[in-house]
């Protein structure tokens, strides 16, 4: 067993840091990559992080 991952080894376009999904649509990822969202092993919610833009759809989705 190697300490790189698959798709390092088979040299496959992919990112190690994970992608943050924001409530507007907008994506970014914790490594500041451009490498589109499908190709992240890991995905959370920005509320998971603490970005504002979660808490400010949740309110305006009650008012």
């Amino acid at each position: 067993m190697t300490g790189v991952c698959r798709e390092c080894r088979e040299d496959l376009e992919h990112c190690h840091g994970t992608l943050v999904h924001h409530a507007s649509s907008a994506v970014e990822c914790t490594d500041d990559c451009a490498t589109p969202d499908g190709l992240h092993a890991f995905s959370i919610d920005c509320k998971a992080v603490g970005c504002v833009c979660a808490v400010t759809v949740a309110v305006s989705a009650v008012s």
